[in-house]
């Protein structure tokens, strides 16, 4: 999944962005709200974690203007100043959910899972067969055998899964797993895809190629 997250706080926006990532999530940063809304303007994300405190226009400002654009992207607002008046006025603008400065790494992880779920209207689980995702605890298994891969291959297999029976392009995938200032080897996605594959195959998950377009968690009714 595509996160945007607006901190001012540099220490807390890396620490927090490594997480994310560790997550197989991809990650941008900004740190005003001027650039938060030029981000949200602009490009696709499943979900924003946004800082109330930001200099120049504030989060809320920038919540209000996504709001404004008819903008249904799961929100998760971050505040210095856990006041009734302060949740009140951010959940009234169309925050999905508050967290409380200073607060436990778990506890955002387990809320971003719980917005991305909901905004992606999907369930605790993603199934093919006999091979089972768990979302939430971020775990592959077969016929209830666990499925040893690494952050990236569960991110590349969870786009595929997502879009069962569609082809996923290059594109789609490096915009799932990476961020902004994240450099791209030209063969990247290639590697990635060729390690999930020697891991599932044998278990009979097929992941074709559809030339010149993407890749396709095989159902059998796909061009070649």
């Amino acid at each position: 999944m595509r996160i945007l997250l607006v901190e001012d706080d540099k220490v807390l926006a890396d620490a927090l962005s490594r997480a994310l990532v560790q997550s197989a999530h991809a990650v941008d940063v900004v740190d005003t709200g001027e650039d938060a809304d030029r981000a949200l303007s602009l490009a696709i994300y499943d979900l924003a974690i946004l800082d109330i405190g930001l200099p120049g226009l504030s989060g809320l400002d920038v919540l209000r203007r996504l709001r404004a654009r008819r903008s249904t992207l799961p929100v998760l607002m971050l505040t210095a100043f856990d006041t009734l008046e302060d949740r009140v006025r951010g959940l009234d603008l169309g925050a999905d959910d508050y967290l409380a400065k200073p607060f436990d790494l778990p506890e955002l992880e387990a809320r971003v899972r719980a917005l991305l779920r909901r905004g992606s209207n999907s369930t605790p689980f993603l199934e093919h067969g006999l091979l089972r995702f768990d979302t939430v605890g971020r775990r592959v298994f077969h016929d209830r055998k666990p499925v040893d891969l690494s952050a990236r291959e569960l991110a590349v297999l969870e786009l595929l899964l997502m879009r069962e029976g569609r082809v996923v392009s290059k594109e789609q995938i490096v915009n799932h797993l990476y961020g902004w200032g994240d450099e791209v080897g030209a063969n990247a996605i290639e590697v990635y895809v060729y390690r999930l594959r020697k891991k599932l195959e044998p278990l009979g998950c097929e992941i074709r190629t559809v030339r010149g377009m993407g890749y396709l968690m095989d159902s059998g009714d796909a061009p070649d």
